[in-house]
């Protein structure tokens, strides 16, 4: 069977510190909701095509915007040199969560009345957690994948191969079991090793770290979505957020999936077609169809 695929539009906006943003857009005929994807450090936006057209077949719009100093961004902000990429130029972590906070008002201004997914993976799931504690208000439903609770204890910001380097030469072997993807990762000139300290420098690092803030103002469905075996956080670390949603935010709805054996990249995974499924099923629980 052939299944229809979703066209990408490629746009830009510029922040409020002057560096352009690079967003793309998947539309679904009539959605249902929309989802704004965020992506992990040292990848970019269009890595997620395959679950963003999975997305638009389950009735979702999608957004995705190349964080600063990665992808097309990075590109442009820094003028060709991909050695620079990782680099968030002006205004560091606090501009670059400004700026992904700016393509959800515009998400909202553009599709008015429907209801506005953030998802983040990984360091795109940091992004979103600070938002939840900010701006909790501007969205109706958060999922986190490849997460962790945002302590020093509980989060790895570099080294993140060494635990699975004995399984491959590539360096990216924590990614997944597919070593497809780890290759592909290796080859790819706009991907880059996850190293936070080093890109961001020791302040924009810090500012990583956080809790789920208390007594949230508005009551947001979470999703949490991890492997087993990923080292960037893992399966306490994901309880632990979990947990604190519930008890310290004073959220009702969150639900915890920790796939057996999965690595950092789950919807790269083995098994991805259980993880987009577990996310379909779940976002249909909660978003009603389109009228």
């Amino acid at each position: 069977m052939i299944q229809f695929t979703a066209a990408r539009h490629d746009h830009t906006f510029t922040d409020a510190r002057g560096v352009t943003i690079h967003y793309y857009q998947w539309k679904a005929g009539k959605p249902r909701g929309v989802v704004h994807l965020l992506h992990g450090l040292g990848e970019y936006a269009i890595r997620y095509e395959r679950l963003a057209q999975a997305l638009v077949r389950a009735g979702f719009t999608v957004y995705a915007d190349d964080h600063r100093g990665h992808g097309q961004t990075g590109v442009e902000q820094h003028g060709g040199v991909l050695d620079r990429l990782g680099r968030l130029g002006p205004g560091g972590m606090n501009a670059t969560v400004d700026a992904v906070y700016h393509l959800s008002g515009l998400i909202r201004r553009e599709n008015p009345g429907i209801p506005l997914v953030l998802f983040g993976h990984s360091w795109g799931s940091i992004i979103a957690q600070k938002l939840l504690n900010e701006h909790a208000e501007s969205y109706d439903a958060v999922v986190l994948s490849g997460t962790a609770l945002r302590t020093v204890r509980h989060m790895k910001g570099r080294l993140l191969n060494a635990k699975h380097k004995h399984l491959g030469t590539t360096g990216h072997e924590w990614l997944s079991r597919d070593e497809t993807i780890a290759a592909a990762f290796l080859e790819d000139k706009l991907t880059f090793e996850a190293d936070a300290i080093t890109l961001f420098g020791p302040a924009d690092a810090v500012r990583l770290l956080g809790r789920p803030a208390k007594n949230l103002s508005h009551d947001v469905p979470v999703l949490i979505q991890v492997g087993s075996d990923d080292s960037f956080g893992g399966s306490r670390s994901a309880e632990l957020l979990a947990e604190a949603y519930l008890a310290r935010s004073k959220l009702t709805d969150v639900e915890l999936i920790i796939y057996d054996d999965a690595r950092h990249e789950v919807y790269n995974e083995t098994n991805y077609l259980d993880v987009t499924a577990d996310l379909v099923r779940w976002l249909g629980e909660r978003i009603p169809p389109a009228r």
